[in-house]
């Protein structure tokens, strides 16, 4: 059952959004970067939220998609964990963290995907 990055990216995404995840933004990075095709960023309240919207992605991105992340790197008490799927790197921050690296800025010119 093989899917799209971006397909796996709207599925973590939905994921999210069902735990009340916040600014979910996703990043076509296909033209910007080697590293993956999509960036998706969201905002976690706090930690428990963090815990409940990391475990969500990973419980829907494997029954939907069949696909298990790489890694997961980070805990909620740093206020960042990233979900390494190869091809979608998922960031769940929380606000000051987010605040803090500002990705969004640092891909600046990529194109963004509507996930409306």
């Amino acid at each position: 059952m093989a899917v799209t990055p971006l397909e796996l990216a709207k599925a973590a995404a939905v994921a999210a959004d069902d735990k009340k995840a916040t600014d979910l933004v996703l990043i076509d990075l296909c033209e910007a970067s080697d590293v993956c095709d999509y960036f998706l960023i969201c905002t976690a309240a706090n930690a428990p939220q963090m815990d409940a919207t990391v475990d969500a992605i990973c419980e829907k991105v494997g029954a939907n998609c069949g696909e298990k992340p790489l890694s997961i790197e980070g805990r909620a008490q740093t206020g960042w964990v990233l979900m390494d799927y190869g091809a979608v790197v998922v960031h769940v921050f929380r606000p000051e963290a987010r605040e803090y690296f500002r990705l969004e800025n640092l891909w600046g010119d990529a194109p963004r995907v509507d996930l409306s």
